[in-house]
């Protein structure tokens, strides 16, 4: 697997470096500010960035969202000491694929990382999903109706797209997290209620917010 990582903590840097090499055997790059980190993504190719929030130059989360804006659809991984629930929706909302808060264990890491580069290269079945008026399309991760369309983020639409699937259903948060985000991923529900917040906003564009029901005390399920 290939890594960027960006951290300008010199000696946390080091040392994710040395297991990232040791323990998982992965090639790494670091960069220690936003700006290098953004000219490393557009350079080279890389399975998962991972970049840290505080940065120098450019934070992480406007490398995140600069790159998202340009088409980047490669996985990117926050690295964070911020864990409230509106700094979440920050992450997710400018296209982060995950998120991990400081202090973390090495291993913790090594399991995300092989997450989001399972789901980078999952196999995409079929291009375009129709629901009545409104189609998917997993190739531009896009959602349209009509003459509109809005973009999602790589979650965003891997969450709709989970729902729309099992229309009428209603599924229980443990099975969202395990089939979006998936088992070795050690995120709380918390993370699915910001997703769909998220969600919500976007397809009020096209007034659809109201497709995605919370089943208190379950889960979600989509109505369409």
């Amino acid at each position: 697997m290939n890594i960027l990582l960006a951290e300008d903590d010199e000696q946390l840097g080091e040392l994710i470096v040395f297991m990232l090499q040791k323990k998982g055997g992965y090639k790494v790059d670091w960069v220690m500010d936003g700006e290098d980190a953004y000219a490393y993504a557009n350079a080279s190719h890389y399975d998962v960035l991972v970049l840290d929030w505080m940065m120098p130059k450019e934070d992480g989360i406007s490398v995140c969202r600069h790159l998202r804006q340009e088409g980047y659809s490669g996985a990117i991984l926050i690295l964070t000491a911020k864990d409230a629930v509106q700094d979440r929706i920050e992450g997710l909302d400018a296209g982060a694929d995950d998120y991990l808060v400081k202090p973390f264990e090495i291993d913790e890491l090594l399991a995300r990382l092989r997450a989001l580069s399972r789901r980078n290269y999952a196999p995409i079945l079929e291009d375009r999903l129709v629901i009545n008026d409104m189609v998917l399309n997993r190739t531009s991760q896009t959602v349209r109706q009509g003459e509109q369309e809005i973009q999602l983020s790589r979650r965003e639409f891997q969450l709709l797209d989970f729902l729309v699937q099992n229309k009428g259903q209603v599924l229980p948060r443990e099975l969202i997290l395990d089939r979006v985000w998936g088992l070795d991923a050690d995120v709380s529900t918390k993370t699915i209620d910001a997703t769909i917040k998220l969600l919500r906003k976007k397809l009020d564009m096209i007034e659809k917010q109201d497709m995605l029901q919370s089943i208190r005390g379950v889960g979600y399920k989509f109505e369409g």
